[in-house]
């Protein structure tokens, strides 16, 4: 649990009493192990393999895979769980990804996609959506995935719902009046940071007979897990904090074994399989995830406590700020605040575009989670596609920029931007 004030130190403490484990092992752990052959390890091989057993995982770029006899194939075929026959239905180093990043979410299985919105597109399918039903959305939520919501879920006869999620009793009578068939919201949302009670949410959700997903994206599993609140699935887009160094596109969505083979079905027809060397990078980028999360919260915390006196800066959006509405929220039900900051300029866009131009460290672009810092300006990208009506009623002003805190040194970062602002 993290220890907030008014200078918020978040303590980032992997083994401290409490702290969520994966098949025994905590999640500081996992993360550099899982995905390796052979792990977790149950002791000494009585008959190891004469070649050695690699240490890290192979990419497989097989298209196909054969066996010595039609029946084998045949039954490789009609159970995916006993082998390999054609990419689109799974390869090795994508089964690695996916055992890795079940056992982070505490799971029972996994399915990787080329990009986190193809994941959040297959959760909403796999919740079962049909013309007629109901989807209650956050009105708080990535741009793509609203718009995605708005649009195509819409013209398919879906009756799309939003509700501050925020606001637990409004979600809680919105989806007793509603009955959707499911019910989407951010651990933390995109790009506000605003917390929700994620348990409360789920139990809600279910007693009013919805599915949840959960984008824990921002989060990651380090700072909350939400299939310990029971949701059904858990999506990330694995391009940003899982892989951390701007390198890959994936996502990935962690749910029971039961809901993995309805997903893995509809895959097979519509083919929205990830690279194994895509599968690969991502796996590369888990080992140093917990060191890079603690870092950057770490960063995050003290530019959040310094930005509040900066020049132009109206207000500053940081979960670990005691000024934060959900920092109590935060505190209870987040290991940590993470390391995305937003800030409301007082110049409103022309301040906003001016220091996207004027930063010199902090990279104009548009994801996060990288090993390096990132600024961007959400009505330009991740917001662009609503109109400026739709953003302000969610609170997203002409002056809101969004910072993804990297690994550079605080001292840096924060000059940087005060050269910036005060120009």
């Amino acid at each position: 649990m993290m220890t907030m004030t008014d200078r918020p130190q978040p303590s980032f403490d992997p083994s401290a009493s409490g702290a969520p484990r994966a098949a025994g092992y905590r999640l500081e752990t996992w993360t550099v192990h899982a995905g390796r052959p052979g792990w977790p390890r149950e002791g000494h091989s009585a008959a190891p393999p004469e070649a050695g057993q690699p240490t890290a995982p192979t990419i497989v770029p097989a298209t196909a895979y054969w066996y010595p006899d039609a029946a084998a194939l045949d039954r490789v075929i009609e159970d995916g769980t006993r082998g390999f026959s054609y990419s689109r239905y799974g390869t090795p180093t994508a089964a690695a990804l996916e055992a890795a990043l079940a056992g982070l979410e505490g799971t029972e299985a996994a399915i990787a996609y080329p990009s986190g919105m193809a994941a959040i597109h297959a959760a909403l399918l796999g919740a079962g959506l049909r013309p007629g039903d109901r989807l209650l959305l956050s009105r708080d939520v990535y741009g793509a995935t609203f718009t995605l919501a708005r649009r195509l879920f819409v013209e398919l006869g879906v009756q799309v719902e939003l509700v501050d999620a925020t606001d637990t009793a409004a979600a809680r009578a919105a989806l007793q009046r509603l009955r959707p068939r499911a019910f989407l919201f951010e651990t933390i949302s995109n790009p506000l940071l605003r917390v929700v009670d994620g348990p409360a949410l789920v139990a809600a959700a279910h007693e009013a007979g919805a599915l949840v997903i959960v984008d824990n994206t921002f989060a990651t599993p380090l700072l909350a897990r939400p299939a310990e609140w029971g949701a059904d699935f858990v999506v990330h887009s694995t391009t940003k904090f899982l892989s951390g160094h701007g390198d890959v596109t994936g996502g990935v969505i962690c749910t029971t074994a039961e809901r993995r083979r309805a997903l893995l079905e509809l895959n097979k027809m519509v083919g929205a399989v990830p690279s194994p060397f895509d599968c690969w990078l991502t796996l590369r980028g888990l080992r140093t995830l917990a060191v890079r999360v603690e870092r950057q919260t770490r960063t995050a915390a003290a530019l959040a406590a310094r930005l509040q006196a900066m020049p132009g800066v109206a207000r500053v959006h940081y979960p670990g700020l005691p000024g934060h509405p959900d920092h109590e929220r935060a505190a209870r039900l987040l290991r940590a605040p993470g390391s995305m900051i937003a800030l409301d300029l007082a110049g409103g866009r022309a301040a906003a575009l001016a220091l996207l131009e004027r930063c010199r460290l902090w990279i104009p672009a548009t994801t996060l989670g990288d090993s390096w810092s990132l600024i961007l300006y959400p009505a330009m990208s991740s917001h662009r596609a609503l109109t400026p009506e739709e953003r302000a009623a969610l609170g997203i002003g002409d002056g809101l920029v969004r910072l993804s805190v990297g690994l550079e040194d605080e001292e840096d970062l924060a000059r940087d931007l005060e050269r910036a602002l005060g120009a």
